[in-house]
């Protein structure tokens, strides 16, 4: 979901554009601290027991009125207990929802209801993993909570329905499980509304079938999911559908497309873009991991998107945002984050493979996206992409963390691995039968890029995701003949990271040719030498931005290519004497020195630093052709000479 926080937590009758602004930008402490506290109730309240059964399918049945805020619904659960003695059924549900009765084969069973906790009492214990089942009947207005985790308006007058349940807003409109434990494996949607709507859902669309003034629609998915990710949104939608060749096979894909009639020019226009997308995906990662479904967007009116398992719901049909979106589909809904502290699984990798898309399909913005990505992540010099409070939604979806910094990491991973063990790493990732359709920690994806690359990754990870903020370097260089001179040092914004490791490339140009240094460094001050076959002129630190940093500042001693332009030689060729005339005085010189073509010292001379011009003696030096190299405060010049 891409930059979430931008939608109010109350709903707004003017949605924020999810593109341009950053969740810093949304000052609103009143909902920002009365969500902290709800968050924490809610964490208090259910962590702990909602892992002591296994949830098998959901039937759910919902009756809904784009027109009224209002859901009524039935949801048959199966499940399977995790412990011994079990003889309690819970589920996350608001308490602005009534539970009518719940159903125990055919029989009503005794209910509690408080604290955002639907406790269903069984009437004898439920043998350690075996199957039963419940039915929760319900109904209610759901609260304007989340990030209007059931929304109810209109779009150019039309009444419209929508859901967004992430992170915590499953609870807000159905009861359910909405931990990052467990997934639901199976799921079968029912949705009654009035004739004239569509209805967007998860997975395959079974049937659409009128009764009366009334219409009931049938979506069913048999891949895992997490509540989070279970969606509805009735409308009076329109339909089209792109299609799509994976590279699993040779049937097409669905691409469906629910959108409103008023945006229907734009989206036809614009969601084709799509299909190349998913192939580079493809070919990057793996295949598309819901093919025996389908893919999709439905349009709602939220200024971001949203990853809703199969069905993207997106605000605007952008390449950024329709590219950020599907990426979901592999990081965030095939492998879903076990934690909110590692939301970046989610949305840093949505937001580099959007970037991603940029590099191979519009090459001109690569450069930008990786510089306004820096400038974004450094927004936040004191914060870790590893997130210290999850009871903050604001902080969970933080925009120069969780997006940037995190989407800059994988960057990072990248360019110290290499493309082919990079993407290698993110496959095996995505095929860890242990992750795939269930969830993942940080240490997770560690383990597969370290097992991969065969390099040990415990100080990145250390470093810059638990770690805050990011380095500023300092680079002092110097050129003597054809050795090179580099000292590289680092601070960093924020104290709890001594010091950022990482490979540093330092490009150096002059004469003609360029070439680019690649630095280990391992501590502050560190003296690195090389050789180059040309005198360098220009330095530049990281041109391709491989790294995370900023404030970076380059000294180049004066740069002696550079300086040369600022010393004459007269006569040249010369005999007997000659002058060397000094430009900058500002840069005094103490020595010349007179090499032979081998390297070889012929002969020195102090000079006065004062001079501009100091004359030298050439008698007795033979015929031919010399490097004459000038030391000056600022580094060494050379300048040719010939002696005739």
């Amino acid at each position: 979901m891409i930059k979430k926080l931008l939608f109010f937590f109350s709903l707004l009758p003017v949605f924020l554009s999810a593109q341009q602004e950053s969740p810093e930008t949304v000052q609103c402490s009143l909902i920002e601290a009365e969500m902290k506290a709800h968050m924490a109730l809610h964490q208090a309240a259910s962590v702990g027991f909602l892992n002591d059964y296994n949830l098998i399918y959901h039937r759910c049945e919902w009756s809904v009125d784009p027109a009224v805020n209002f859901i009524q619904g039935a949801i048959t659960s199966y499940f399977k207990p995790t412990v011994n003695g079990f003889t309690q059924v819970h589920f996350d549900m608001s308490d602005s929802l009534r539970a009518d009765s719940v159903l125990y084969h055919g029989m009503p069973i005794t209910i509690q209801h408080s604290n955002n906790i639907l406790c269903i009492n069984l009437p004898a214990v439920v043998p350690l993993n075996q199957t039963d089942s419940l039915c929760v009947y319900y109904h209610g207005v759901p609260p304007a909570t989340g990030f209007g985790s059931f929304y109810q308006g209109t779009h150019a007058g039309a009444p419209v329905i929508w859901t967004l349940s992430e992170p915590y807003g499953a609870r807000d409109w159905w009861p359910s499980k909405q931990n990052l434990i467990d997934k639901i494996d199976s799921l079968d949607v029912f949705v009654t509304c009035p004739l004239g709507n569509l209805v967007a859902g998860n997975g395959t669309l079974v049937s659409d079938i009128t009764n009366g003034s009334n219409k009931t629609v049938h979506w069913k998915t048999r891949y895992p999911i997490a509540a989070y990710l279970v969606a509805i949104a009735v409308t009076n939608y329109v339909s089209y559908s792109n299609y799509i060749h994976l590279n699993s096979g040779p049937d097409s894909m669905q691409i469906l497309n629910y959108v409103y009639p008023e945006d229907l020019a734009l989206a036809q226009s614009s969601t084709p873009q799509i299909i190349k997308t998913i192939a580079l995906y493809d070919s990057l990662t793996i295949t598309y991991p819901f093919s025996r479904e389908k893919y999709g967007h439905a349009e709602f009116g939220w200024g971001g998107g949203m990853e809703h398992q199969t069905m993207s719901y997106v605000g605007g049909f952008s390449n950024v945002l329709i590219s950020h979106e599907c990426a979901h589909q592999w990081f965030g809904d095939r492998v879903t984050l076990a934690s909110w502290h590692d939301i970046w699984l989610n949305e840093g990798f949505a937001t580099y493979f959007e970037a991603l898309t940029e590099e191979r399909y519009f090459p001109q913005n690569w450069l930008n996206w990786k510089k306004s990505t820096t400038t974004d992540a450094m927004n936040s010099p004191n914060g870790s992409v590893w997130v210290d409070d999850t009871t903050s939604v604001p902080r969970i979806f933080s925009g120069s963390l969780s997006y940037s910094k995190g989407s800059y990491l994988l960057h990072m991973l990248r360019w110290k691995l290499g493309d082919q063990l990079f993407f290698r790493s993110l496959q095996n990732y995505l095929n860890d039968t242990t992750l795939a359709y269930r969830y993942a920690h940080t240490s997770d994806l560690q383990r597969h890029l370290e097992n991969t690359s065969g390099q040990n990754l415990s100080n990145f990870f250390t470093q810059w995701f638990y770690g805050k903020g990011f380095p500023s370097y300092q680079v002092t260089w110097g050129q003597t003949g054809h050795t090179l001179s580099i000292t590289l040092g680092q601070t960093q914004s924020d104290p709890s990271v001594a010091f950022f490791e990482m490979p540093v490339p330092i490009e150096f140009t002059g004469e003609g040719h360029d070439t680019t240094l690649v630095l280990n460094h391992t501590y502050s001050g560190q003296v690195f030498t090389a050789n180059l076959n040309f005198i360098a002129e220009y330095a530049f630190f990281d041109p391709d931005l491989h790294i995370l940093s900023g404030n970076n500042k380059v000294q180049t001693i004066q740069s002696p290519g550079a300086m040369a332009s600022l010393f004459s030689l007269y006569p040249n060729p010369a005999s007997g004497s000659m002058q060397v005339l000094n430009m900058n005085p500002s840069n005094p010189v103490s020595s010349i020195e007179l090499y032979g073509i081998p390297g070889n010292v012929i002969r020195s001379w102090q000079v006065s630093g004062n001079q501009n011009l100091n004359s030298i003696d050439l008698t007795g030096i033979a015929c031919g052709l010399y490097e004459l190299r000038i030391k000056t405060d600022l580094g060494f010049v050379v300048k040719k000479l010939e002696v005739k």
